[in-house]
């Protein structure tokens, strides 16, 4: 959908500029799109910046960045966009770096590890929008009910809560959701809790680490192969697991905090942990961050750089951050969450945010390689399913297509 605020600006050659914005729906229903987010934000915008309009469209997460990059593709890219993935266009020139859109407070206020998530040759490109964290989450109600008290640590310890819950007729002791909505994050967190993850230190991929392959070997033998998950996590998504949690059903699960919005409205009562690992809590865990960036096209840097300063004001952030139970990306904004009891109930994913992992997105072929492991990955698990060779297929095509895209950049 599409949002119009100002309707039709003149060219910036005559004083007046139009920003167009493409931005990410977090919504869940038509009440709590982001639409009115944007809108009342860029009439407040306006109202400082007399001159300067705000253009917005909106899109669901299955649209967005189709739509950008088709917008790209035609040569009508917009001056901001709010998205998964910037690499592909910082490589081919496209975006404004950091330091020439942000003042140097809204610049250094980025929480470091996000900050240098969004750089490109040590550049930073992407701007963090909001994050996430990933924890423990499980039903209370059915583990009192099975005997239970307090969340697994370990591999082994989840594998015995699950086959209690399962004895006192849990419908799915573990849910795992490895079908192509968002698989790439639960594959992450059981990398991690392995020792693993999808590069080294110095980014080159490992997803065939034998760690990775020995953490998906454990999911196959250990809870798939038991009966202690849903049925066919390769085709399940998290969204499917996130509704049978919400309505009791689940045991327990990797979530974010959006979960905990949802199983309040049904009244579950439910613990949170860190993620248990093969010997103990997982050292790490999955973060999650969503990216501004803004495109050189249409040449209204400075326009952009003011729309983004205020867009990362310590209020604004905690709006948004507030109204979908995400994390802040900025100090400032972190510190008054941390000092607001009424935000209590996020504090357990602002812990784990320091030490969390990030997907490897300043890679330029980090977008194929999920695509393609969003497809396959779920393979893993299946009865007679061979980790080593799926894990090893996505590496060695992540590698060509890294390789390939270098090339082509230069």
């Amino acid at each position: 959908m599409a949002l119009s605020l100002t309707g039709c600006g003149r060219d910036s050659s005559v004083g007046d500029v139009t920003l167009e914005l493409v931005a990410a729906d977090y919504g869940d229903s038509a009440a709590n799109g982001s639409r009115k987010y944007w809108e009342q934000l860029a009439r407040e915008f306006e109202a400082e910046n007399p001159g300067i309009h705000v253009d917005v469209s909106v899109y669901s997460w299955n649209d967005v960045d189709r739509e950008v990059a088709e917008m790209v593709r035609r040569g009508e890219a917009p001056d901001i966009a709010q998205i998964g993935a910037y690499a592909d266009y910082a490589a081919e020139g496209r975006l404004y770096r950091a330091d020439e859109l942000l003042s140097i407070p809204t610049q250094a206020d980025f929480l470091p590890g996000l900050a240098q998530a969004g750089e490109i040759r040590r550049i930073q490109y992407g701007l963090p929008f909001v994050s996430s964290t990933r924890v423990l989450f499980y039903n209370k109600t059915l583990f009192a009910e099975a005997g239970l008290n307090g969340a697994p640590t370990t591999w082994a310890e989840l594998r015995q809560d699950a086959e209690a819950l399962k004895q006192a007729g849990v419908q799915v002791p573990y849910g795992l959701p490895l079908g192509p909505e968002e698989p790439q994050a639960e594959a992450l967190n059981w990398m991690l809790g392995g020792g693993g993850g999808y590069t080294d230190n110095v980014g080159n991929y490992t997803l065939d680490s034998k760690e990775n392959v020995r953490a998906f070997e454990w999911l196959r033998d250990e809870l798939v192969a038991q009966g202690l998950t849903n049925p066919k996590p390769g085709s399940t998504d998290r969204k499917e697991v996130f509704d049978a949690f919400a309505r009791g059903r689940v045991g327990m699960l990797n979530g974010h905090p959006t979960l905990m919005r949802l199983a309040d409205a049904k009244g579950v009562k439910y613990g949170m942990a860190p993620l248990p690992g093969k010997d103990g809590p997982s050292s790490a865990t999955t973060g999650v961050a969503d990216w501004m960036m803004a495109f050189k096209q249409n040449r209204h840097r400075e326009e952009a750089g003011k729309f983004l300063d205020f867009v990362y004001s310590e209020e604004n952030v905690l709006k948004f951050a507030d109204q979908y139970d995400l994390l802040p990306v900025t100090n400032s904004a972190s510190e008054a969450m941390r000092a607001d009891k009424r935000n209590k109930h996020l504090w357990e994913f602002l812990d784990q945010l320091p030490s969390a992992e990030f997907y490897p997105v300043s890679k330029l072929s980090w977008g194929p390689v999920v695509s393609k492991l969003k497809k396959s990955i779920g393979a893993t698990v299946e009865p007679g399913g061979d980790p080593a060779s799926v894990l090893g297929a996505l590496k060695r095509d992540a590698e060509a297509t890294e390789s390939a895209a270098r090339s082509t950049i230069g």
